[in-house]
Parts: structure tokens; sequence; C-alpha cells
């Protein structure tokens, strides 16, 4: 993949400054930018969210309609092991200590997914070249939802505003599979390797951990529980739609949004601003307000602060969110904020539909 430069114009110390002003925050309250004790409540929270039902479904009589409830509660949970456990960990930024991380990083093979992969996708790939059509994996096209104003047009996308959420159910339940085609993707690009990681080694892990992970949330309820396999199946299914959609929508409202951008290439090959005005506009704030929220997703609406020092634990972003925002303010630049929940999906919805109609 060739390298894009991020080229600094006239507002350069605007980096410089935001930087500065963020860590005078944490040096004046004499605070770490890790997370804290309330971030460790959370994640025996959102852990038991999730195994707790799983272990009453193998260990109780239950009657065959509770897979159902209990299979959304493990969806919710899910959910909340992604954005909560998993995401901040994988950026290093839940504790000081590496060992930690890691194993914290590691909850994403309990939702059937790939640390190495989603390590390349996301941190490597999405944050670095955040809305960028060609670089960000997130923007590509998803089977017929179209997500860059960029990428080819057809005709079913006209109608991709509607059909778009139910597809994004399907997002943890894709990535069974997806990533394996993913990793022979970066094995073959050199993205592997570069990582300082064997691609066939890679490969083998990603078996290994996926056969497992399918092993243990279908043949343990299959031999323990009273359910048949139709009723595990489903309650798999349930688990997966439910996860997967949470996660899936407060992906997308970040990014794929009226307000963020989607700048091209210059005839040089590079992005005409620096990196973190880059990612000042190219990224949406939600539902600023609203505590339950953000705790539940991980601080996650506040994209923004966590684009811009995502080596910082999202606990810590709410207070620096008006750091950041008046920084931006006296750049002369936008701060992207939408103030509720259904205000971001509306948005959301409108670019779907923008994108279904327009070529840039």
């Amino acid at each position: 993949m060739k390298t894009i430069k991020f080229v600094s114009n006239d507002r350069s110390q605007f980096t410089t400054t935001l930087r500065k002003n963020v860590n005078n925050y944490f040096k004046e309250n004499q605070v770490s930018q890790k997370g804290n004790k309330g971030l460790a409540v959370k994640i025996f929270c959102m852990l038991s969210l999730y195994i707790i039902p799983f272990i009453l479904i193998i260990t109780l009589p239950l009657a065959g309609w509770m897979i159902f409830p209990l299979s959304v509660i493990m969806g919710i949970g899910m959910a909340g092991v992604g954005m909560s456990v998993m995401h901040d960990a994988a950026h290093g930024s839940s504790t000081s200590k590496k060992w930690l991380n890691k194993l914290l990083s590691n909850t994403i093979y309990l939702l059937g997914g790939s640390a190495f992969t989603w390590n390349l996708q996301h941190n490597v790939k999405h944050h670095t070249f955040t809305n960028i059509n060609g670089y960000d994996e997130d923007i590509d096209t998803k089977a017929i939802i179209r997500l860059s104003k960029h990428a080819p047009l057809k005709r079913i996308h006209r109608f991709q505003y509607i059909y778009a959420f139910f597809f994004y159910t399907l997002m943890t339940i894709a990535k069974l599979w997806n990533d394996f085609k993913q990793l022979i993707d970066y094995n073959k690009s050199g993205l592997t390797e570069q990582q300082n990681a064997k691609p066939r080694k890679e490969f083998i892990k990603l078996i290994l951990f996926k056969s497992f992970y399918v092993i243990v949330s279908l043949g343990l309820p299959l031999l323990f529980s009273g359910f048949g396999w139709g009723f595990v199946l489903l309650g798999f299914l349930t688990m997966h739609l439910t996860g997967g959609g949470i996660m899936a929508i407060i992906f997308q409202m970040a990014h794929i949004a009226q307000e963020a951008d989607q700048p091209l290439l210059n005839s040089e090959g590079n992005i005409e601003n620096e990196w973190a005005i880059h990612e000042l506009l190219t990224t949406v704030n939600f539902s600023r307000n609203n505590r339950v929220l953000g705790w539940y997703i991980g601080g996650l609406n506040f994209q923004i602060e966590h684009h811009l020092f995502p080596n910082i634990c999202h606990v810590h972003y709410r207070n620096i969110s008006p750091i950041v925002e008046r920084t931006a303010k006296e750049f002369g630049l936008r701060y992207n904020l939408k103030s509720g929940f259904f205000g971001a999906i509306a948005s959301h919805t409108r670019m779907l539909k923008e994108l279904g109609r327009q070529i840039a």
C-alpha cells in the first residue's frame, strides 16, 4: 500500500497546542491517562452480562423460550465487551501494564473475532487513514451497502438507507469468516510481515481460535443444556444479531454522517491537512451528555477524542472533550457534534440516502 503523507498547512500549530492543552489537564489534576477503578467495575459488568447468561443456559433446566431473552442479554454483553473492554485494551489505553492490555484485548476471541486482523483493520488502517477511500476498510462497500462517495454507485444503493440497518446486524456473524479473507489479503500485501508476524502462523492461530469459539458457543449448549439444536442455533443467531447490530450502528454514526468529510488524495497522492485536523474533520461526536449511553458504549460517542488520543482511556473523554472543542474553535476548525442519539441516527440515515444516489 502506498504511503500517504498528511501535509501541514498554516494551522500546523493545532496539533502541538492541542496535545499541550490535553496533557496539562492530566498534569494539573494529577490523573493517569489510563483506566481507573470505574473501568475495572465496567469490565466486570460487561463480561458478566455476556458470560452469566451462557452459564445459565448450559447449567439450568429452562423452558425453550428462555434461550431467546438470555441470548439477547448475551448480545448486549457481547457489544459491551467489544466496545468497553476489548477496544481500549487493543489501543493499549486500559492500563499501563502491557500484559493486562493484551489479556483484555484478547476478549475479542470470546466474541468470535480475531485480535490480529482487528488490529490491522482498526488500529493501523482505520485510525491512520480515516474515511480515505481505498485505505480505510471501514468505508469499503459492504455487500450492497455503499459507504464512500468515491466508490462505484449501483442502482441497488438507492434503497440502502432502508435495508442497511438489517445488514448491520450481520456484522459479527460475517466476521466469523471474513477474518479469513482479511488475513489472506494482509498476508499477500505484506502487512502481516510488517507487523513482525508470520503469515502461516497467524492463519493457523485463526483456524484454532475460530474452531474453539464455535465448539464452545454451540457445542456446550448442545451437550449440556436441554435445548435442541434448533433452539441452540437460533439463540446463537439472536446473540450475534443483537451484538452485531449494536456495535455496527455505534461505529457507523461516528464516520458515515453528513458532518464527516471523506477527502480525496491530491495530485501527489497526499492529504492536504495535518493528521490531527484530518481526524477532527472526518469524525463525529454524538450524545455527549448521555452518561448512561456513554458508559455502556465505552465512550465511543466521543469519537473525536478517541481518534485524536487513542492512547488515553475512554473514561477521560468526557473531561477532555471541552478542551478539544475549545482548541479546535481557537484555530477556526469545525468540531462535529450531534447533541442527541436520534439526531446522529438521522444524520447517518440521510448520509446513506445521499451515498445511494450521488457520485462525488
